[in-house]
């Protein structure tokens, strides 16, 4: 984990896990952070599965699929997402497909007073982790048929689709709300933005979108949503990175494209004073980049 300032760069946490493919490709690791105070929470991903796959990885890999809290006592882990996934599996009566229900892969992290709110993208659900680190399911997000991609032999009409949420923020009217990714095909305008309020079943709020990463609100209460594969991932050559692009939701429901040239893997980000910093090349090892887009 490195901090950043308008000169310099410092890296203050080491010693996290992170995984990739040969040649550092379709790495992942550590995806999301928040802080209560002087107390830092860090989310790790999960290179999917169960804990079974976490502990095939070797010993090194024991903090994957964890929320840990960080602070001047060192870094303890808070909450075990795939052990939770393999004790519950939440999103098996929502139609998961067989051979793939127990799948855990938090990417989505919102720290709030006494508690905490992740989106794991394998388990298609928000849980809440409270200050006990006990986790409770607040929403599942179900899968929906979609048509099978051209090209593609032996596959039916239509295949299930898998949720996969992977952000979460609070909005302006106290409802949470989630990004979605979407599972296999990848549909281009498949994603939607969910509005979740706890005790209900999730609502689309906004749709039209392409492989949701993140999503923050403004201070004006407008929505901003960045795509981490903007023709969708099924589109992308498999020696390139997929364009994302950021995009503001404005007051009477259009959209405004604000930054996609240049905008390769984008990862995550944050709205600052009059500009978003955006994570960059986020599944390379070594290639990563903060960059910084006018709004």
């Amino acid at each position: 984990m490195t901090r950043i300032t308008r000169h310099s760069q410092r890296r203050v946490l080491t010693g996290l896990p992170s995984v990739a493919e040969e040649g550092g490709v379709a790495a992942a690791g550590p995806v999301d952070l928040g802080f209560s105070g002087w107390t830092g929470y860090l989310l790790v991903g999960n290179p999917g599965g169960g804990a079974a796959t976490r502990e095939g990885l070797g010993a090194g890999a024991g903090r994957f699929g964890k929320l840990l809290k960080v602070d001047l006592h060192g870094i303890r882990s808070v909450a075990d997402f795939p052990r939770f996934e393999d004790a519950n599996n939440p999103d098996e009566g929502a139609g998961a497909q067989p051979g793939l229900e127990i799948d855990s892969n938090p990417n989505g992290l919102l720290v709030r007073k006494g508690a905490r709110y992740v989106t794991d993208a394998g388990g298609n659900d928000l849980l809440k982790v409270d200050h006990k680190g006990r986790i409770s399911v607040v929403a599942v997000f179900p899968p929906r048929l979609v048509p099978a991609p051209p090209g593609i032999p032996d596959l039916p009409p239509e295949l299930p689709m898998q949720a996969v949420p992977t952000s979460v923020v609070k909005g302006p009217d106290g409802a949470y709300y989630v990004g979605q990714l979407t599972g296999f095909p990848f549909p281009p305008g498949g994603a939607n933005v969910w509005r979740v309020k706890p005790g209900h079943d999730p609502q689309v709020f906004k749709g039209g979108f392409t492989n949701i990463i993140d999503i923050a609100f403004d201070k004006r209460g407008r929505l901003y949503v960045l795509e981490i594969a903007t023709g969708g991932l099924l589109n992308t050559p498999p020696d390139e990175l997929p364009v994302g692009r950021l995009v503001r939701v404005n007051k009477d429901g259009s959209t405004t494209t604000l930054a996609s040239e240049g905008l390769n893997a984008p990862g995550g980000f944050v709205l600052g004073h009059h500009a978003a910093y955006i994570t960059n090349n986020s599944i390379l090892s070594g290639a990563g980049q903060v960059v910084k887009v006018a709004i």
